[in-house]
This record gives C-alpha cells, sequence and structure tokens, in this order.
C-alpha cells in the first residue's frame, strides 16, 4: 500500500520531484483509514520534497520562501500604500536588487503584481457583497473610484460595473 520512503529525502535518483509528490499523496489518501500517524507523515515529506523541489524561476529570482512571505504581507496590506521599501524588507533585500529579483522570478514588476492583487481583491469583494465600487476601491488600496475604473480595465479588459453585472448574471 505505502511507498518506501526511506529514500525520499531529494527524491529518488532520475524521478521528478512531482511525481514523487503526486505518489506520496496518493499513498497518504490510502493510508488515512489505517494509519493515521504513518499518513501525517507521508503528508509531511510531500510538503517537504515541494519546498525543496526547484523552481521554474530564471536565475537571481526571489526564494520561495521569499514570495511566500510576500504573498502573506500583500494579502495583509492591500488596503493600504505598500511600497517596493516594504515589500523588499519584507524579502530581506536591498530595494534595487529586490525589484531585479522580483522581475526574475514572475515575470512582472511587483508594481504591477500589487495591481493585479488589487484588482483579484476587487472582483471577490464585487461577487461577494453588495458594497459601492468606490467603498470597494478604497478597500483594495486604491485611491478612489476612478483609480479602481482605470486598474480593472487594465488587467481585465472591461469596466468593474460590466464586471459585476456579468458576475451576477
Amino acid at each position: 500500500m505505502m511507498s518506501d520512503t526511506s529514500s525520499l529525502s531529494n527524491g529518488p535518483a532520475g524521478a521528478p520531484a512531482g511525481e514523487v509528490i503526486a505518489a506520496l499523496l496518493a499513498d497518504a489518501g490510502a493510508a488515512v483509514a489505517v494509519d493515521r500517524a504513518a499518513a501525517r507523515f507521508l503528508l509531511t515529506r510531500a510538503i517537504a520534497l515541494l519546498d525543496d523541489a526547484p523552481q521554474d524561476s530564471r536565475p537571481g529570482g526571489l526564494a520561495a520562501w521569499q514570495m511566500r512571505r510576500l504573498e502573506r504581507f500583500v494579502e495583509a496590506n492591500l488596503g493600504s500604500p505598500i511600497t517596493l521599501e516594504s515589500m523588499a524588507a519584507t524579502a530581506r533585500l536591498s530595494s534595487s536588487h529586490f525589484g531585479r529579483a522580483f522581475k526574475a522570478t514572475g515575470g512582472e514588476t511587483p508594481h504591477s503584481w500589487v495591481l493585479r492583487k488589487r484588482v483579484e481583491r476587487a472582483r471577490k469583494l464585487m461577487r461577494e457583497s453588495t458594497l459601492p465600487l468606490a467603498e470597494i476601491a478604497l478597500d483594495c488600496g486604491l485611491s478612489d473610484q476612478s483609480h479602481l475604473n482605470r486598474v480593472f480595465r487594465r488587467y481585465s479588459g472591461v469596466s468593474p460595473n460590466a464586471w459585476r453585472r456579468m458576475a451576477r448574471a
């Protein structure tokens, strides 16, 4: 039922990390009903392999732990101004190095990434609430409804009002 996990600290030689992780998850699913401790161990191994798996990032990019910290930081602060300096400090890098490393990681600038996150938050709020667009703009860290309209249209191709109508239809 369960795979031999003794040689999985870095994955078996030649096996792609994704295949090893998938096998561990399958084994963990099968083990849940029989041995919860074994299932927990297999899940822990899968997570460890996932964290250690090589990223498809370009050289000079951010580490996975830095991106996780940035995700949490930006999510927690979307309603307020987010500066390059605060993002760099979160990633524990200088501002100049951070900007280059961020772009090497995801192919977009930190500013574009934050704006995209703000648009995603606006979509969520428009879908799940009846808040006026002006209030949604402020909740997403944008200066006013006009700013929301410009940014939303740039990233979505439609106005927030049109998107809200389509989402509710």
